[in-house]
Formats: C-alpha cells, structure tokens, sequence
C-alpha cells in the first residue's frame, strides 16, 4: 500500500510493483466491467468487448502515470457501499424482477384468457348444437300439426315449420372467437415486449448514470479534501493524539466535544443516524414495490391454476325440450266436430341435449409457478442493501482514511488545524 499511495516510486523495484498492482486491478476491474455489461445490462457479447478493452488499457495507463488518480479510483471501492452503490443494487434488482417476474405474469394471464377462450367457444359451439334440436323438433311437431290440419279438412298452413338460420352463422362466431383471441395475444405480447425494452432501457441510463455520479462522488471528496483544512475534518485520528500528547495536552480529547468522533469507533453522530434512517425507509419503501410485484406474480398464478384445475372439472349440463300438444274441446266446439272421429292423437315428445363448456381438444398452456430463485436472489439483495444503509458511515470514514494515506504531509497539516481549534474552545 505505501508503494501504491506513494507519488512517485523510489526505485526500480517500486515502479514494477506499482505497475503489477495496477495490472491486476485493471484485469480484476475490467472483467467485472464486462461482466456488468454482458450480464446486467444485457448488451452483445462483442459489444461488451469491444468496451472492456479500452476501458481496462486506459485504466491501466491512468493508475500507473497519475496519482491523484489513484487516490480517486481507490475511494471509488468504499463509495460502493454508499448510496451510489445503493442504486446499482436497486437497478440490478429491478432488472430482475422485470426479467424473471414479468413474463411469468403475462403468462399465467394468457393461461386465464386461454381458459375463457375454451369456455366462451365450447359453449357458444354447444349452444348452436342445440339449434338442431330445436329445428328437429320444430319439423316433428310441424308434421303433427299438418296431419291434424289434414284430418280435420280446415285451412291449410302453408307449411306448417318453423325456419332456423343460426346453424348457418357457426363459422362466423368461431372466426371472430378465433380472431379476438389472436388479438388479445398479439396485445399481450406488444405489452410484455415494451415493458422488457423500457425496463432496459431506464436500467441502463440508471446504471451509467450511476456510475457516472459515483466517480464524480469521489472526484468532489478529493477536490474538498486538498484544498480545505475543516472539509471532513472532525476525527481523533492517530496523527492528532500524537500531536496532543507531544505538545502534553492530551486532555484536550479527553472532554472533547459530541462532534468530534473516533474514525475506527463504532459510534455513530446524531446526524448520522438520522441520515441512516431516512435511507433506510427509503429503501423499505422500494421493497414495498418489489413485493407487490412478487406478490401479484403469486396472485396470477394462484387465479390460472384454479382457473384450469376448475375448468377441467365443469360438469356438463343437461337441456331438456318437452313439446305437449292436444286439441282443446272448446275449439272442436266451436268447429262443429266431434272429438270422437278424429283419427289424431295428442303430440308428446321430449329431446334432449348437452350443453359442454370445456373440451380436452382445447390448448390451454399450464400456469407457470413462481420462481423461488429470484425471491432468495430478491432477499439477498435487500440484505446487502440494508447493510449498506449502515456501512455508509464507515465507508466515507474510510475514504477519508485512504485520501489521508496518499497525502499524508496534508493530513498532519489538517491534525495541526483540528489541534488547534480543541485548544481554542478550551
């Protein structure tokens, strides 16, 4: 480490550690960036090549030759504990959910949509059926009447049957169930399609973004840090209480101010507990929404198992048609015959059918069960991220111990500067 904090190397056997250690950051980082860019982000593979290269050889070459460089780049790792590294996580955990749940979704839904599509043409199919039962009948009881009407010698109708033209009209609703079906689907996946681009799209502007502020984070800690004696400078560091103890005024620390911490200490300022909680509800209310995700991904899948587990067991349901037919008296009365010389009997029938709302010839895709990968995935996540809410403090405590090493004459002029403001307020 102090041949990496160091300015300039001091021999020959430094300068090749230096470049050693930088070579190997630079493949470490390189890869990750890769991989960041592959896996996550889900850009082409030759694509993320053709990044990764330059990027690592210009890393490399700016770690080796600038130091203030590597004074940044190295206060970029703890930063990564902070809220910037908060929002990488947040993206990659969105991408996940939009990835491995969405599509799960939308695909118990067409199971819903496939099963009403079953039921809406098994009925309407059977309903028409039943239309040629009514014709029949019609015909049978139109042939009783017209023997009735023959035997009595009276008016004649004409034909004496009823007409039915549905049974024409079959092909008609079947090509519009079909066609309605086909636009639904066609709907479904235009939908799932501009979900999954834009959730890539806003996952990579989010993540380069980030990125972006998290090396201006460091570059603006660095640039505060050189030219500000009080810029984050609240600490009992090991250079001021040796400072305090060569100038025997060791009790100066003793009875310090609440302001004033210990940077290796676990205790926390009123300000920084604040400031943990405010992002710790922050990020509860992010796994607010991501559980509303999961839980309608359980609720979809839940409503289209039982949806094909119901429609697999619908009964079928009987339709009886009686026709009851017999000549009143009063109107042989009225007719002047008698009922006893009629040779016709009384018309009695009944037919039957079967109405049939599912079929097994219907395709109906099995529901997809949840993931339970991407929920331990999900919760692993949210792990870190709540970790992160309290490592915060102690990761910019630690980009201050590392600016502090690579410029350390600055650091004794700051322990001076803190000195002697206890010595004032004493």
């Amino acid at each position: 480490w102090s041949v990496y904090s160091k300015p300039v190397p001091a021999n020959g056997r430094e300068l090749w550690t230096l470049f050693l250690q930088c070579s190997c950051i630079t493949a470490v980082t390189g890869g990750l960036f890769y991989n960041w860019m592959f896996a996550s982000l889900e850009y082409s593979w030759h694509f993320s090549v053709a990044m990764a290269i330059p990027f690592s050889l210009l890393l490399l070459l700016t770690l080796f030759l600038v130091h203030p460089a590597r004074c940044v780049f190295s206060m970029i790792m703890p930063t990564l504990g902070t809220k910037q590294g908060r929002k990488l996580l947040l993206s990659t955990c969105s991408m996940i959910v939009v990835v491995n749940i969405t599509p799960n979704i939308i695909s118990n839904i067409k199971t819903i949509l496939q099963v009403i599509k079953c039921i809406c043409k098994n009925s309407a199919e059977s309903l028409l059926n039943s239309t040629a039962l009514l014709d029949t009948a019609s015909w049978e009881f139109g042939d009783a009447i017209q023997e009735t009407a023959h035997s009595i010698n009276i008016y004649k109708p004409m034909n004496g049957h009823f007409q039915f033209s549905l049974l024409k009209n079959s092909s008609l609703i079947y090509q519009q169930l079909h066609l309605a079906g086909e636009k639904i689907g066609r709907d479904f996946l235009a939908a799932e399609v501009l979900v999954k681009d834009s959730v890539r799209v806003g996952n990579k502007l989010v993540a380069g973004f980030s990125m972006l502020y998290l090396c201006f984070e460091s570059t603006w800690y660095f640039k505060n840090y050189l030219p500000s004696l009080c810029f984050d400078n609240f600490y009992i560091t090991k250079k001021l209480e040796r400072l305090a103890v060569d100038r025997k005024a060791a009790h100066l620390l003793v009875g310090s101010s609440k302001n004033f911490i210990r940077p290796t200490g676990l205790k926390f300022s009123r300000e920084e507990v604040m400031l943990c909680l405010v992002q710790a509800m922050l990020l509860t209310v992010a796994l607010m929404l991501m559980l509303v995700v999961v839980a309608m991904d359980h609720f979809a899948f839940s409503v289209a198992d039982t949806a094909v587990r119901k429609a697999a067991q619908f009964s079928v349901v009987p339709v009886t048609l009686s026709i009851k037919y017999r000549i009143l008296p009063y109107l042989l009365n009225l007719l002047q015959l008698p009922y006893e010389e009629l040779p016709v009997q009384d018309f009695e029938k009944s037919y039957h059918h079967y109405l049939i709302f599912s079929s097994a010839h219907c395709r109906i895709s099995p529901p997809k069960p949840p993931n339970p990968s991407v929920l331990l995935v999900m919760g692993l996540l949210f792990c870190i991220l709540y970790a992160t809410v309290f490592l915060e403090t102690y990761a910019h405590r630690l980009c201050r111990k590392i600016a502090g090493t690579f410029f350390e004459s600055w650091e004794e002029e700051r322990a001076l500067y803190l000195y002697r403001k206890l010595s004032r307020k004493h």
